[in-house]
């Protein structure tokens, strides 16, 4: 279903928003409402899960926690327990059922902790006629010794599909050794075996070469975890492995269909569905489990795909610390108040984000959690500055998301009095613990991430191009705007002062950006041999050949730090002249 040259999309943002954006549909994009052959989520259900990352740098290895954020949107352990967990899923899996197709499936993987709660609403949102099975994932290893009760060895799945007439294919399994053990050799040498006839009494050969093989049925015992040592493996806690997903796509998504997966952890299902050859959509709130997907897929060589951010999460987290009456331009009045500004007069504030700092000449915009700061955003704050009350000498956006472009938008306005700020993302968590009186001067707004990079050489043939691009340096944002544990904060600062090129998790070429659209050409990341052996470092310098370009020429150097952060340089090359 859906279109075949809708390219493949990776989602960093809250899925909620993310699937209401995906049956919206836009100017460039159609709405998907009716188009997905099959959802599979494997949503967090462990109240005592520890989604922290680990991260090994050069003579150092750090835990990323998850941000605040991602704490509240992915967190069952609330106030109201698995009530809150049930209010979190219930409505993204009412627009689940409005994205599938009336012949797609869905399926939900879930352990003990909280399948019979699911079952339940999945029945009044499914409708209990479009049940299908329960499939149960048994997996081997090691057994813990328990005192009063079994060790717990298996996953419950799901399976409900939109309406009667679902898409299915059986999916078989080799046969065990014991039933190949029943079979023996005609005169021709064909393995059969002897059966009763169940139309015509007496008996009949089976073929061994006419059964597809075992037909798997809905407990599934013969997949096991990803081990230590798998290929596929990528450390992250709630990894999947492949054959898993491969099954199921297989079952219920025919060949170029589409799949989606809303919780996209290590991104399993998008890169199995590229492998066999289906169209995928995965969102995640997770920025490390978006960087990891993002990584994964470009390891597999997997056809180009977007990658989108979607926000406003904040805004959720800020109903829940200040109130559900809370209003963005409260929020905003919030931040000003803990920077240190006071707000502008009612009529010359928009929206309750404009104040001003006392003693000097200077304009602080807060920009919306729900968007990203851009270029526009700055141009934006640029017009304040002018304007509002006969006008002012600086301005300072603080903002919570930011394009990758940024820190090149910066460069390029060339104004030495517009400065851009990050607001820390454990800052409501804060405001919560501590209060705004506590915090108002105590807390570090930091300055932006960014790259530098040149083009070393540019060599021209008859017909292609040979272009040497070099990373110069990074500047990571400050460690306070990063949720660090403590004790790790030192060792990120003196990597950051030894080395700061170290701490690039990935980066990528476009010798011929738009100016829009980033299409990669050539890229490296941490623990890629094939351009060097240093699995802790990427390489610093790439060599490209492309068309050849008599014209002036734009070349993107996109990157993401280890700790999911992304920046970009334009490096705008002169016409070459005979």
């Amino acid at each position: 279903a859906g279109s075949l040259d809708t390219p493949n999309r990776l989602i960093y943002g809250d899925n909620l928003l993310a699937m209401a954006a995906l049956l919206a549909g836009d100017d460039q994009t159609p709405s998907l409402r009716g188009t997905i052959d099959l959802i599979y989520i494997d949503p967090p259900f462990d109240s005592k899960a520890d989604y922290r990352t680990k991260i090994t740098l050069p003579g150092a290895t750090v835990d990323q926690r998850p941000t605040v954020a991602e704490q509240f949107a992915y967190s069952d352990a609330w106030a109201n327990g698995t009530a809150s967990y049930l209010e979190m899923l219930t409505p993204r899996l009412v627009l689940m059922r409005e994205l599938l197709a009336d012949t797609g499936s869905i399926y939900v993987h879930l352990d003990w902790h909280v399948s019979p709660y699911i079952r339940i609403v999945l029945d009044d949102i499914f409708g209990g006629s479009n049940f299908v099975n329960e499939a149960i994932w048994t997996y081997f290893g090691f057994k813990r010794s328990t005192a009063s009760n079994f060790p717990r060895k298996h996953d419950n799945i799901f399976i409900y599909r939109k309406a009667p007439g679902h898409y299915w294919r059986t999916q078989y399994r080799p046969h065990s050794p014991e039933y190949l053990k029943r079979f023996k050799r005609d005169e021709s040498g064909r393995l059969y075996r002897g059966d009763v006839n169940p139309s015509g009494g007496g008996t009949r050969r089976i073929y061994l070469d006419d059964v597809a093989g075992d037909i798997v049925p809905s407990f599934w015992d013969d997949i096991p975890p990803v081990n230590p040592m798998a290929h596929e493996r990528l450390d992250y806690g709630t990894q999947k492995p492949e054959q898993l997903l491969e099954r199921i796509i297989n079952a219920s998504a025919p060949e170029g269909g589409l799949v989606a997966d809303f919780f996209a952890g290590s991104g399993t299902t998008a890169a199995t569905a590229e492998r066999i050859g289906r169209r995928w959509i995965t969102t995640d709130l997770g920025k490390p489990a978006a960087m990891i997907t993002r990584k994964r897929l470009v390891d597999q060589n997997a056809k180009p795909f977007l990658y989108q951010a979607i926000g406003d999460y904040q805004v959720e987290q800020a109903r829940s610390t200040l109130g559900r009456k809370f209003r963005v331009g409260e929020l905003a009045q919030t931040v000003l108040s803990i920077y240190g500004a006071l707000p502008l007069p009612p009529e010359e504030n928009v929206n309750g984000s404009l104040g001003r700092l006392t003693g000097e000449k200077t304009l602080v915009y807060v920009d919306s959690p729900s968007r990203l700061t851009s270029t526009s955003t700055l141009k934006r704050a640029q017009g304040y500055r002018d304007s509002k009350l006969g006008g002012f000498d600086k301005v300072i956006v603080l903002g919570w998301n930011f394009s990758a472009s940024i820190g090149h938008d910066l460069t390029a306005l060339n104004d030495e009095m517009l400065d851009v700020r990050v607001i820390p993302p454990d800052l409501l968590d804060r405001l919560k613990k501590r209060g705004k009186e506590n915090l108002a001067g105590n807390i570090r707004f930091s300055t932006l991430q960014y790259l530098e990079a040149h083009v070393a050489s540019r060599v021209q043939n008859a017909h292609t191009e040979e272009l040497e691009i070099v990373l110069d340096n990074y500047v990571l944002l400050s460690p306070d705007a990063i949720s660090l544990a403590e004790e790790d904060r030192p060792a990120v600062i003196e990597v950051m002062n030894r080395e700061p090129l170290a701490l690039v998790e990935y980066w990528a070429v476009d010798p011929d950006y738009d100016g829009e659209v980033f299409r990669s050409t050539w890229q490296d990341y941490r623990g890629n041999t094939a351009n060097d052996s240093d699995e802790l470092r990427t390489v610093t310098r790439a060599h490209l050949t492309t068309a050849k370009r008599d014209g002036p020429r734009r070349v993107c150097v996109r990157a993401v730090d280890v700790f999911g952060f992304e920046s970009e340089v334009v490096l705008d090359l002169p016409e070459v002249r005979p």
